[in-house]
């Protein structure tokens, strides 16, 4: 059965908040994508991974890149899902997969000071427990760790 995570981004950046949450991914041994909803912002998040830590490394690609089959941790704008991946990471307002269940996991991270993302994450809520789905609330605590909310 698929799980669905839902971020709910509350004063901190995708940029803190994603490497953590993907590295966590690869350590559990699973394939990942990540859709955006814009080109410009997959291309920033690329750059920012091949920087954001002197002290290690997080194996990615994008969608355009001629052994996207073979990344650990794809980004893109489609619904497409070239790595075999068995997590879903939505940002930025990219749909739900048409086919959620191909998943064992989609996170959902939305920022909570934008109204629109907010009425968006409910709905993507709502339906999934229409649909029987296993759905968790999760938001950062005083101490920015994560806590199971519902």
């Amino acid at each position: 059965m698929t799980e669905i995570l839902f971020y709910h981004l509350q004063g901190q950046k995708l940029e803190g908040v994603l490497p953590p949450l993907l590295e966590k991914s690869l350590e559990r041994g699973w394939k990942v994508v990540v859709q955006g909803s814009s080109e410009e912002r997959i291309e920033a998040l690329d750059a920012h991974l091949w920087t954001y830590r002197d002290d290690g490394f997080l194996p990615h690609g994008t969608w355009r890149e001629p052994e996207a089959a073979l990344q650990p941790v794809l980004f893109t704008v489609t619904e497409s899902n070239p790595n075999g991946a068995t997590v879903r990471f939505l940002i930025d307002g990219a749909p739900m997969p048409a086919d959620p269940e191909l998943y064992h996991r989609i996170v959902l991270l939305f920022d909570g000071e934008d109204e629109e993302a907010v009425t968006a994450a409910r709905a993507h809520w709502s339906a999934a427990k229409q649909k029987g789905m296993e759905a968790t609330y999760w938001q950062a605590d005083e101490r920015g760790r994560w806590a199971k909310k519902g």
